[in-house]
């Protein structure tokens, strides 16, 4: 068995919450409807492109 498929939530960042979905899916290697998601924080952008960006955080949970 995959050592990913063997946790049972776990948080991960990406550009957006779908983005952050995406990778959560690839990591875990399980479908969208295997999975609960919890959003941490929403991305911010940076003002015209300036720093002060953050990516979004979720936390996602495979269900039993």
């Amino acid at each position: 068995m995959d050592r990913h498929r063997k946790k049972k939530s776990i948080e991960i960042e990406g550009l957006n919450v779908e983005d952050a979905i995406k990778k959560a899916l690839e990591v875990l290697k399980v479908s969208r409807e295997d999975i609960l998601v919890k959003v941490v924080c929403e991305e911010k952008k940076g003002l015209f492109g300036m720093e002060g960006a953050k990516p979004a955080k979720i936390r996602v949970v495979v269900k039993n």
